[in-house]
């Protein structure tokens, strides 16, 4: 992410700019929280009469939309302009309908970040794994998404080892 763009990303800016994206706005998603440090994020997905199936239930693709760029987001706003960092693979696995609106929550720790920051710095790719459990009103899980990111750091920025 440009140095310029990352300042002005604020986490209201980056909350309004992604609650106004067509495609989250479309399937009912909507991001109600980011903290101050992008290592949160709590997501909404509302039932309605558009995002069911045929079951009266949380269409399975709305609950995958719901978990797709949100790591990807957090990870470059932490990292900056000197990582690439791309969504590489996901699974979902659907345990129970969702029958009522669900809610997901995004956190990166500071264990995940400094593997992260510790396997990339000669500038190794890295495969971050992050799991996600989608709830619904009553706390119970409906399903659970595991993401892989493929994150880099860029040539400029890469630290020289003594082999090199």
């Amino acid at each position: 992410m440009n140095s310029s763009l990352s300042k002005l990303l604020t986490p209201s800016v980056a909350k309004f700019l992604l609650n106004s994206w067509p495609p989250f706005w479309g399937a009912g998603i909507k991001i109600t929280e980011i903290s101050q440090d992008f290592r949160q994020v709590n997501v909404k997905l509302k039932l309605r009469w558009w995002n069911k199936n045929a079951n009266r239930t949380q269409y399975g693709g709305s609950i995958f939309s719901l978990t797709d760029p949100i790591y990807a987001l957090m990870l470059m706003r932490i990292l900056g302009h000197q990582y690439y960092v791309w969504d590489k693979q996901a699974s979902i696995n659907f345990i129970k309908p969702g029958t009522t609106d669900l809610f997901a929550e995004f956190v990166i720790s500071q264990g995940q970040l400094d593997a992260i920051l510790q396997q990339t710095v000669t500038g190794d790719k890295y495969f971050p794994i992050f799991d996600i459990h989608i709830k619904n009103v009553q706390g119970e899980v409906v399903s659970q998404v595991q993401r892989t990111l493929y994150v880099r750091k860029k040539t400029a920025y890469r630290e020289l080892t003594t082999a090199e």
